[in-house]
């Protein structure tokens, strides 16, 4: 496995890939739900291959000079279970404090908090964000 922080085109393209697999699909997502003005070419992704498939992912953006959104944590179906969802949240941490970034915030689907609990976050419970298809809740971790 390896793990990339995007530069190109078409290593962003392996991002979109297996959001598009392992979320749009599975969960009737339109693209224009899935993509959103968070999705430049400047937006940063980490992407992990198996050989030359994508097969994880996330992405960063600055929040504002001192915090950074992490989201779109995906990992195709059967690639689940190898911690490669805590390789990519890891990789996007390190990449955002050598950024500069001090704060990590993400908005984790409700039935993922455990997961990012165990990665560090508190979970604010007064911050429930009901989207369109998941609910959410708002989590941060100090870098």
């Amino acid at each position: 496995m390896q793990i990339v922080r995007t530069e190109t085109l078409a290593q962003r393209t392996g991002a979109y890939y297996v959001r598009i697999q392992a979320m749009a699909l599975r969960h009737q997502i339109t693209p224009e739900q899935e993509f959103d003005e968070h999705d430049t070419p400047q937006t940063r992704y980490i992407v992990i291959y198996d050989g030359v498939l994508p097969v994880a992912t996330g992405r960063l953006y600055a929040l504002d000079s001192e915090r950074v959104m992490l989201g779109r944590i995906v990992v195709l179906e059967e690639y689940r279970r190898q911690g490669l969802g805590s390789k990519v949240v890891t990789e996007a941490e390190r990449w955002a404090a050598e950024l500069g970034f001090r704060t990590a915030v993400l908005e984790a689907r409700t039935e993922k908090q455990h997961f990012y609990e165990r990665l560090g976050y508190t979970a604010d419970p007064a911050r429930i964000i009901r989207g369109e298809t998941f609910t959410c809740i708002h989590m941060e971790k100090p870098l």
